[in-house]
């Protein structure tokens, strides 16, 4: 991706945010002057991927296989086995029409993705097999508290105001209908290096274009930005 096109969509984004009245932390603004200043201090921000995350997959079709993601909160996976400290971890998700997040499950996060507002979020689940491929066994889940079942493969709707709860090593893909969908992911630590798991070989972070200068930082620049 160009990192012109990046910087166009967050910029995008934080309008469209700021339309559901959503506020972000300072962070999500800070420019090169400000992450200096900082570094220092934000060693949280950096070691447990907090903000920006937008993604192509590493396929270079971002308006057909994509997602823009803001991480809040994050803690930490030692704290998870320890059971003990920051167990959790929130997100935004900006969704598109049309626009897909691959086939995938968590080998240990279980997540609710709640539908905040704008079109229709439509999520297929599978459940997984031992080998950890797609079971053609019937599907079991939970909507606001609500238990649900439906053969393998099934669709189902979020619309605004409702969510779904995701145990790990359920199978589930998504994408926006009639609108961009606002979403929030409320889960189990996240670990994006170790705990994805997606049906087909795809990229986590995109290649960068660096056509001209970020605007904003991705959690996928902090390592350079430390280096820096």
């Amino acid at each position: 991706m160009k990192r012109s096109r990046i910087n166009a969509l967050i910029d995008d984004a934080i309008e469209f945010l700021r339309a559901y009245r959503v506020a972000l932390p300072p962070f999500a603004y800070w420019g090169d002057t400000d992450w200096a200043s900082q570094s220092d201090r934000a060693h949280l921000i950096f070691e447990r991927k907090l903000g920006w995350d937008v993604t192509d997959f590493g396929l270079d079709r971002f308006d057909e296989i994509g997602l823009l993601l803001f991480t809040l909160r994050n803690g930490a996976l030692s704290d998870l086995v320890r059971g003990s400290g920051m167990l959790y971890a929130e997100k935004i998700l900006l969704i598109r029409p049309r626009q897909i997040t691959p086939m995938h499950h968590h080998a240990s996060k279980t997540e609710d993705i709640i539908n905040r507002g704008g079109g229709q979020l439509a999520i297929r689940l599978f459940h997984t097999t031992a080998s950890g491929e797609l079971s053609d066994a019937d599907v079991s889940f939970v909507t606001d508290g609500i238990e649900r079942d439906g053969p393998a493969g099934t669709v189902h709707r979020l619309l605004p105001g409702s969510s779904i709860t995701l145990p790990a090593r359920m199978y589930h893909s998504f994408w926006a209908e009639n609108g961009t969908v606002l979403a929030g992911e409320v889960s189990t630590v996240n670990d994006d290096a170790l705990d994805n798991r997606f049906l087909e070989p795809v990229g986590r972070f995109p290649e960068i274009e660096e056509d001209e200068p970020a605007r904003y930082w991705l959690v996928s620049d902090y390592a350079s930005l430390q280096g820096q």
